[in-house]
């Protein structure tokens, strides 16, 4: 057999074994199996499409701003920049906002005091995953007990208390103020939190949670403290 031959053969045979170890780490199972169930995978799509809705209508909004900028003349283009600014400033907290929402209390359960059952604080974690479903279903601006929820925003335990900004917050009576940007979102925020687990959660720490009604204005404050910046760097002019 000459070298052409084995020369050959070798290529081929290289080329076969390549192809099958490429198939073989194509239908082999994943390192970490996926054990979601059918429920949950609804769950996750759901919140992927979500946040897809969100930032496509962030992207239009954004466009809508560009064009306002290319068709205003020199003049009006500092009255849409100072709208923009302000629009920006409630995103961050940094400004008053009223519009369409709805007012959640969070307050001791009576018939269970009556009965003997201590009144308890509420969870740092409890009162977390409230508001994260607040926010994942229409919830844009949120102030717990007079401390607006912001991007930095910590709801934790200190010294047994729960704050909220590193503020504590009442254990009697909290008033939730949620503001959507609908009418019809409130309603169907309104909706959600009466038909989810949150009741007997908040139920089994002796805590009733009452879900307002939809209402045209609700107003929530403005955050009182310093955001830091920490990922802006300032670079003077000639640096």
């Amino acid at each position: 057999m000459n070298m052409k031959v084995v020369t050959r053969i070798t290529i081929v045979s290289f080329i076969v074994g390549l192809m099958i170890a490429i198939q073989y780490n194509t239908v082999k199972e994943p390192a970490e199996r996926d054990t979601r169930d059918a429920w949950e995978l609804r769950q996750a799509l759901t919140q992927e499409k979500s946040r897809h809705s969100q930032l496509l209508s962030e992207i239009l909004t954004l466009n809508e701003v560009i064009n306002k900028y290319k068709s205003a003349d020199t003049e009006n283009q500092g009255d849409i920049l100072q709208s923009t600014v302000e629009q920006l400033k409630q995103k961050a907290g940094l400004s008053k906002v009223s519009g369409p929402g709805l007012i959640v209390t969070i307050s001791p359960a009576m018939e269970l005091v009556q009965s003997g059952f201590p009144i308890e604080p509420v969870s740092p974690e409890l009162l977390y995953r409230l508001v994260n479903e607040i926010n994942r279903f229409g919830g844009l601006y949120v102030e717990i007990d007079g401390q607006r929820v912001v991007h930095t925003t910590a709801i934790r335990d200190i010294n047994g208390a729960t704050t909220v900004n590193g503020i504590p917050i009442s254990e009697t009576s909290i008033k939730i103020k949620v503001i959507t940007e609908s009418l019809e979102k409130a309603e169907k925020l309104n909706n959600y939190l009466n038909i989810s687990s949150f009741k007997d959660a908040f139920y089994i720490d002796n805590l009733n949670l009452e879900i307002g009604n939809a209402e045209k204005k609700v107003t929530v404050s403005e955050f009182d403290g310093t955001l830091s910046n920490e990922y802006l760097i300032v670079q003077n002019k000639g640096e």
